[in-house]
């Protein structure tokens, strides 16, 4: 059975037995700092498991992508060496929220192993928690595997927790006995670690919350939660030893033969560069397509790693040229019949790769300069640890290239020390993440949640004039009443105000009722479903039960909707000019502006940046209908409509399509066509990230204010200077070649008028403990000048030490200039920062050279007195 045939063939099971079918969520998961990657099936399935959030199915089954390369769960080390570790890999899973438990979920991992999949039944154990007698029986009835393979294992092995708190519960894992041991093990056990037994399948049962106490409490829903690694699955099936051996990683190799003109299976150390390399480029491929960019901290770190170590692998194979962006456009080929989002975003992910692996060649030329300049250093025949980590962590520099170079020469590594700082930055790493704390939902909103959605009619109507209280909430308690000056919360049944979601801010406006004026400052949804309006109360007393009237603040709606429908127009408009790469990566639309961040790896040119404004206000010339469609998910995305990878969506989904220029899935409100944006005008573009562009731009009234401001300050320049606004431009271009022009002569003049005190101060150079010192002061001159002139001095009495003061718009500056071959015993940067002090300011710079500043200038001859304490020693 091939790899395709494998994945295809779980997910149609479940199908045929009730199970939604859901795509992979993004390997970024969403709205979870705690995780670096998507790890596993469950993981956007979690608010579901923690009662969060709600979906219209019970049952589901996916695919997940998953990376495994750093936090917690880091495989990285291991990848290339054995025969089942990967930094990308696939979760095959099925899911119930509440629906069935145990019995159907044992029932259905034995009837797809067996009967579809074929497994013989003599090689099947089953592992239990040593006290889930329960799990024992239903083995034991559903599979008749006699009692003796059905093992019972403890809380380490066989029980599973979401964290200290939270869900949790005993799990079954299915074992496959591959009938050798890799190790020559003869009477193994399947509790031995040597890989004959070789786990396939675990099945999560989440039958209990655990309480801060640690007492454990019986879920009011149980659900399960199951994940079995499609390359694991697919080896037994192809009964293949290693994963790399089977169908889904031959091809890549392959590919890699090709290039390195090697072959695989000639040799083990070849053999390990060439799965490592075939198992980076999925991962590389995958997690830029997902809009992960190699940069230097959090997920773009670990995304360099990864290139870094497959782009080495390659040289150590005697690949020279940049080599890995075309296995990873062979990767996207190769998959995307099943991850369709590879296949627009190849030219990007090649062009990410690529600069990764030009800058990479850069480096690794560096860090060997660098290694020659510690081994210079080195004294004994170790290099020492922190030396070690600085070339690994500061340059980049691989420590197996490091140690092949050392073992050349003959020098050990120092490898104690080099772990002893690794471990330092694995802390602050942790550190750093712990820091990070997802956001939990107060029980308030959540108690409400559970007693049924509020309905959200903004779409329709910004007035609604019968809303009913439901709740009131202060201090995140549930109150009766809010008086006159408190601030709260209210739930409505009913509202038009829109809460914040999809970048789009929340409304405002006014709650009115029987001698009641709430003002709403703000509207958010703690909870799907529940749409909270954060109010102050101006008038009278607002009670649970009132009847009242929200109006949302329409002028300040309908501005924020002009920047939304611009944002879609923004979006599609880029895609045509920069290319189908272009990804949102996150946004903000408010009534006054609008930002759109979004994955290029280059500068928007300002050519690039005139095409998309024209393309966008020519669409809202030509005012095209913006239409809304509520359709099934699957229907959406085939009919062409954008999903953004990472959010996660019901089965029905609002498709916002204009004309037949863009189609998106989006929550948010929207003109009703795009002549009412007015005008629309991009005010700045830059870079937020290594990978990922911003640009900010206005529309209607806002764009108006811009083009009147703009109009003014040229008609201004027009009647000032008597230049035609076409020729402003050739105009102010001309006017700063003169400035320069004389500012050059102003300098010339001033280091004529310098001369004559320059070769004072070289007439009186002292001779100081054998050092040539020459000191004096020069007012009137700005720091360049005054750092020309010391170098001037420096040069003219064949080295020394040389200080210049002066005043300059009543502040003093100090310049300290010291030859190069006397910065052994003198640092400029620490003289200037002590004889700083005497004009009552601070300083600092190289060994060779530092400059200081101060708001004493009367006290310039102190400093000098100092300078030459120091100097006389």
């Amino acid at each position: 059975m091939k790899g395709k045939e494998v994945r295809e063939s779980f997910l149609s099971y479940f199908e045929r037995n009730g199970h939604k079918r859901v795509k992979s969520s993004s390997l970024v998961p969403e709205n979870d700092p705690t995780l670096l990657f998507t790890n596993a099936g469950m993981n956007q399935f979690k608010n579901i498991f923690l009662g969060k959030e709600k979906r219209d199915y019970k049952r589901a089954t996916t695919v997940q992508k998953c990376v495994r390369a750093g936090g917690k769960h880091n495989d990285l080390e291991n990848v290339g060496r054995t025969p089942r570790h990967h930094t990308f890999f696939e979760m095959l899973g099925n899911f119930s929220f509440g629906d069935y438990f145990k019995e159907e979920a044992i029932h259905f991992a034995w009837e797809l192993i067996t009967d579809i999949y074929g497994l013989d039944k003599s090689r099947i154990y089953a592992t239990i928690y040593k006290d889930d007698d329960e799990a024992f029986s239903l083995w034991k009835k559903i599979s008749g595997l006699p009692e003796d393979r059905i093992l019972r294992f403890g809380e380490k092995d066989n029980f599973w927790a979401m964290g200290d708190t939270g869900p949790c519960g005993p799990c079954s894992e299915i074992l496959y006995d591959l009938g050798v041991s890799p190790l020559g093990h003869e009477n193994c056990s399947p509790d031995c670690e040597c890989g004959r037994y070789l786990e396939i399948w675990n099945l999560v049962f989440m039958q209990y919350e655990r309480k801060e106490s640690g007492e454990m409490i019986p879920l009011p829903s149980p659900s399960i939660d199951t994940g079995m690694g499609l390359e694991r699955i697919t080896s037994v099936l192809q009964g293949k030893f290693s994963n790399y051996d089977t169908d889904l990683f031959l091809p890549i190799i392959e590919e890699i033969e090709k290039i390195a003109n090697v072959e695989y299976g000639a040799e083990e150390k070849i053999d390990v560069s060439l799965r490592i390399i075939a198992d980076h480029s999925r991962a590389g491929a995958f997690l830029i397509t997902d809009g992960v960019v190699p940069s230097n901290e959090g997920r773009g770190y670990v995304l360099r790693k990864i290139l870094r170590r497959a782009i080495r692998h390659g040289k150590l194979l005697g690949i020279e040229e940049p080599f890995l962006y075309k296995i990873s456009s062979f990767v996207a080929d190769m998959m995307g019949d099943v991850y369709p989002e590879l296949i627009p975003a190849m030219e990007y992910l090649s062009g990410v790769i690529k600069s990764e692996e030009v800058k990479f060649s850069a480096t690794l030329n560096f860090g060997l300069k660098k290694v020659n300049e510690f081994l210079k250093d080195i004294k004994g025949n170790t290099l020492d640890g922190e030396k070690i980590f600085k070339l690994y962590d500061t340059y980049g520099f691989p420590i197996d290239i490091l140690e092949d170079i050392l073992e050349e020469k003959g020098i050990k590594l120092d490898r104690e020390g080099f772990e002893r700082e690794l471990e330092r930055q694995r802390q602050r790493a942790r550190s750093s993440w712990k820091g990070e704390k997802q956001e939990t939902v107060d029980r308030v909103y959540l108690e409400i949640s559970e007693r049924g959605e509020t309905h959200f009619v903004g779409y329709e109507t910004m007035d609604v004039e019968d809303a009913r209280v439901l709740y009131l909430i202060k201090n995140k308690e549930m109150v009766k009443s809010l008086r006159k000056g408190e601030k709260g919360e209210i739930v409505l049944d009913r509202t038009p105000f829109y809460g914040e979601s999809g970048g789009q801010v929340g409304d405002t406006g006014f709650i009115t009722g029987d001698g009641v004026v709430l003002k709403v400052l703000g509207t958010h949804i703690p909870v799907s479903g529940v749409n909270v309006h954060e109010v102050i109360v101006e008038e009278g007393e607002v009670f649970s039960g009132m009847v009242v009237r929200a109006v949302v603040d329409r002028e300040r709606r309908l501005s924020t909707m002009r920047n939304h429908t611009a944002t879609h127009l923004l979006h599609a408009a880029l895609r045509e000019v920069l290319g189908n790469h272009v990804k949102q990566a996150g946004s903000l639309v408010a009534p006054d502006r609008l930002r759109f961040d979004f994955s290029h790896f280059t500068r928007v040119s300002e050519r690039e940046i005139e095409i998309i404004e024209e393309i966008v206000n020519k669409k809202i010339l030509e005012n095209l209908k913006v239409n809304v469609q509520i359709m099934d998910i699957d229907e959406a995305i085939e009919s062409g409509a954008m999903a953004l990878f990472g959010e996660k969506y019901q089965k029905k989904v609002r498709v916002v399509s204009i004309g037949d220029f863009s189609r998106e899935l989006c929550g948010g409100t929207h003109l009703k066509s795009t002549g009412e944006m007015g005008v629309f005008k991009i005010i700045s573009e830059g870079s937020v990230a290594s990978g990922i562009r911003r640009i900010e731009a206005i529309t209607g009234p806002e764009a108006y204010k811009r083009f009147r401001l703009d109009e003014l300050i040229l008609g201004k320049f027009e009647s000032e200077y008597k230049v035609k606004r076409e020729n402003l431009l050739d105009y102010v271009s001309s006017q700063m070649e003169s400035i320069k022009s004389l500012e050059k002569k102003v300098k010339d003049l001033l280091l004529k008028q310098a001369s004559f005190y320059q070769r004072e101060i070289e007439n009186n150079v002292k001779i100081i403990n054998g050092v040539r010192v020459a000191f004096g002061r020069l007012d009137g001159m700005d720091k360049n000048i005054l750092k020309t002139i010391s170098e001037n001095i420096k040069n003219k009495i064949g080295g020394g030490i040389v200080l210049i003061g002066g005043e300059v718009d009543g502040k003093a500056i100090l310049i300290l200039n010291i030859s190069k071959d006397l910065t052994g015993k003198f640092h400029a940067g620490k003289i200037i920062r002590e004889i700083s002090r005497e004009i009552g300011g601070g300083g600092g710079g190289r060994p060779d050279m530092a400059e200081a500043g101060g708001k004493l200038p009367e006290k310039l001859e102190s400093s000098f007195k100092k300078f030459l304490e120091i100097i006389s020693g």
